[in-house]
């Protein structure tokens, strides 16, 4: 009987564990998913110009540091200057969209103005709009007023966000309480204080979040630089690499060169995200100990 009980006891759990199977194989696929053309990229890059079309396609090569070698030579290394073009795309607009969305995120969550409600339900809609929808009157706004091709014409459509904006309202109606911010006008400490050294502190975690949708949204943006910019010497990487994907039609050997160039593109954005991770939680375990 003494036996029995751990015995009857272990059972369920036993039986319990192959529901685990289920969403754990599909994490897994969808892993495989996700990171098979990743993989294929980093592969690739290591490939010869002889050996990209006749080695197995996961036999790596020899060519990395001559792919290397031959991208920063193309046309005196415009790679570079698609790349700190996309920085500045990509960081720019991320910091200027995450300052945007941050103090008006915490003016929808807690000032009490006429025709919130309907600010609110502007920024819903404009979180339902398609940015395709919006490239080509876009581009004629910019032409009109004579930004159509400058850095401008890329940076600002970037700054303002729907979905960062709610994102930040949301995360501010929950995570400042109004008697905080209540006690501190009692002790006379005005709006722009309250905001600073009480509220921003806790937007932080929101702030992190918006700013790496808004960089990785922003530096994989393709339709609208492609769409405002006509010089190839303010392009990012993505219309940068295009217009080598679509050269390589009759120059097969830039294949390489574009290959090798999406796997450098790539290194930032994990780079960051992985960087940026570490401080967004954090600021979540910093936050669950306070509350």
């Amino acid at each position: 009987m003494g036996r029995g009980g751990p015995m009857t006891a272990a059972t369920p759990a036993g039986t319990r564990r192959p529901a685990g199977i289920v969403p754990t194989g599909v994490l897994v696929l969808g892993a495989v998913y996700t990171l098979f053309p990743v993989s294929w990229v980093v592969v690739a890059a290591t490939k010869s110009k002889a050996e990209l079309f006749s080695t197995p396609t996961f036999s790596p090569g020899t060519g990395l540091l001559s792919n290397l070698a031959d991208l920063f030579a193309y046309r005196d290394g415009v790679f570079w200057l698609w790349l700190l073009n996309t920085v500045l795309y990509a960081g720019g607009g991320a910091v200027l969209a995450t300052a945007v969305a941050t103090v008006s995120g915490y003016a929808l969550a807690t000032y009490a103005f006429r025709g919130r409600g309907l600010i609110f339900n502007l920024l819903v809609g404009g979180i339902l709009v398609p940015p395709v929808v919006l490239a080509i009157p876009q581009y004629l706004l910019f032409s009109e007023a004579g930004l159509a091709g400058t850095y401008w014409s890329v940076l600002l459509p970037q700054i303002l966000s729907p979905y960062s904006v709610y994102l930040a309202r949301i995360y501010a109606r929950a995570a400042i309480p109004a008697s905080l911010l209540e006690a501190g006008r009692l002790d006379g400490a005005g709006e722009w204080r309250l905001f600073r050294r009480v509220s921003l502190p806790m937007l932080t975690p929101a702030m992190v979040t918006i700013f790496l949708f808004q960089f990785v949204a922003i530096w994989n943006n393709f339709l609208l630089p492609f769409i405002m910019l006509g010089d190839d010497h303010r392009f990012p990487l993505t219309v940068g690499l295009y217009t080598l994907l679509a050269a390589g039609a009759n120059q097969p050997s830039l294949y390489n060169l574009i290959i090798t160039g999406t796997l450098l593109s790539l290194v930032p954005l994990v780079a960051l995200f992985l960087t940026m991770q570490r401080h967004w939680r954090a600021d979540l375990s910093g936050g669950a100990v306070k509350s």
